[in-house]
């Protein structure tokens, strides 16, 4: 097969999910990943897995620009890599992202690679002098990732990647564990039309893990809480601080199914779904994507909704006021709820630090007589939810503390791809999104939203 053919999504798919089986075996084998996380999916695995992948792929590669080499279908089929001159065009945009990452990666020592890994898996650096922009690259994988884990292709098959990694090594370990994965609710039979296209997956192919360095080092990975969501190890966030919003919180007036004697986990369900309708309101390109893409609509209005609810309904004391004017403290909250709680209340935090900051930015820019930025950081920060990582690919350099302008070969974009960002180098941007793609992921995940996703759709399908 000529390399210059775009290749079929059908074996970009299968190849990607050899590989990953084979990334979370060595995962395991090194320990950056056990047996009960595997088994269990807790924390934000279905983030984790892939990025891992991402970065075994980035060692691997040997070819410059970066490419993939793709399981050979045949013993005697000619090698095959993935590249940019045959990759589908709706994968482009994100292997362009990868493969920037790659020299980064390739260019770190064998310790600060290995501190990469770690932190990919929610663990603090094993060094004491990890570069800066670890973080950054870091940060960029998961971000690929979480596009990743909302696919339907990827979802309904990560199960079986799961369990052939706890699989993996064989002896007496086969059999004696499942995992536990289960795919979320499709939404394809709520929201369809006639012109509506079938879904594409953005799952994209990765090459055989190689062992990573540092593996001496590694010590058992414990089970990872719900949520887990990546934070730079330097910034910690408290579980009690100042207000996250200068705004008092209003009590949400939309209907629901709350009750005085309602569950800690509904009243947090029911909040962040009453803001659904005020997040479409405000941004109408998500209706279109409710037709065209239904699953990524969904995950994008719940990412919206988190930042939302984090930014208005979180009090200074980290309680939460609900609809119908109910609050939920702390104190209330059953302990396996309280991580999203605290975490609901750092996001708002950090969304309002980052507000300021972009503040101080403009007036800094205005004072010198210097145009103000076209995108705040927050601003990056919502399109990031919307369209993904890969909607601004020129960004990627500046996120490594470089200067670029434009991409080659990137049409239809609009002036965001084609003029430079001025980003910091720890892509603070796209760590914000992947904090709270991770917190979206985890609320969705449980029971008892799931139970209200199909109900909350066919209404959501009816706004206009």
């Amino acid at each position: 097969m000529a390399q210059n053919i775009t290749l079929s999504e059908e074996l970009i798919q299968n190849s990607f999910h050899s590989y990953l089986k084979s990334s979370l075996a060595q995962a395991k084998a090194e320990r950056l990943l056990d047996a009960d996380v595997l088994s269990s999916a807790e924390g934000d695995l279905m983030i984790t897995g892939p990025a891992l992948c991402l970065y075994f792929a980035a060692l691997r590669s040997t070819t410059s620009p970066p490419s993939v080499p793709l399981p050979r279908q045949t013993k005697s089929s000619a090698p095959l890599d993935l590249s940019l001159s045959n990759c589908p065009p709706q994968f482009t945009s994100f292997l362009r992202v990868w493969s920037h990452s790659v020299p980064h990666i390739q260019s770190l020592a064998p310790e600060h690679q290995h501190d990469l890994a770690r932190i990919i898996c929610g663990l603090d650096p094993a060094s004491s002098s990890t570069p800066r922009e670890v973080n950054g690259i870091a940060a960029d994988l998961r971000a690929v990732a979480i596009e990743i884990s909302q696919r339907r292709s990827f979802q309904e098959r990560y199960g079986d990647d799961l369990q052939a990694a706890l699989d993996a090594g064989g002896g007496a370990e086969v059999g004696k564990r499942t995992a536990s994965f289960a795919p979320p609710p499709t939404y394809e039979s709520t929201v369809s039309s006639p012109a509506s296209t079938p879904r594409q997956s953005f799952d994209f192919d990765l090459p055989p893990p190689p062992i990573s360095p540092g593996r001496a080092k590694i010590t058992p990975l414990p089970p990872i809480p719900m949520p887990s969501p990546y934070s730079p190890p330097s910034h910690p966030a408290p579980p009690s601080t100042p207000p996250t919003s200068s705004r008092a919180p209003k009590a949400r007036k939309s209907p629901s199914l709350l009750s005085p004697s309602t569950p800690a986990i509904e009243l947090i369900r029911e909040t962040l779904y009453a803001s659904l309708y005020d997040i479409l309101y405000a941004r109408p390109s998500l209706k279109a994507l409710l037709v065209s893409d239904p699953a990524r609509a969904y995950f994008a209005c719940v990412a919206f909704a988190v930042l939302q609810v984090a930014q208005t309904q979180v009090r200074n004391d980290g309680s939460v006021l609900g609809v119908l004017g109910k609050v939920l403290t702390l104190q209330e909250c059953p302990p396996h709820l309280k991580p999203f709680m605290l975490e609901l209340a750092a996001i708002g935090r950090e969304a309002q630090q980052m507000q300021d900051e972009d503040t101080v930015l403009a007036i800094e820019h205005a004072t010198r007589g210097e145009d103000i930025p076209p995108l705040t950081r927050m601003e990056r920060v919502g399109k990031i939810l919307e369209e993904g990582v890969g909607h601004d690919v020129s960004s990627r350099a500046s996120a490594y503390g470089e200067t670029r302008v434009g991409v080659e070969g990137e049409e239809g974009r609009g002036d965001g791809v084609q003029r430079a960002r001025t980003r910091s180098v720890e892509g603070r941007a796209v760590m914000f999104a992947n904090r709270i793609n991770a917190l979206s992921l985890g609320l969705t995940r449980l029971r008892a939203f799931k139970a209200r996703q199909g109900e909350v759709f066919a209404v959501l399908s009816g706004v206009s």
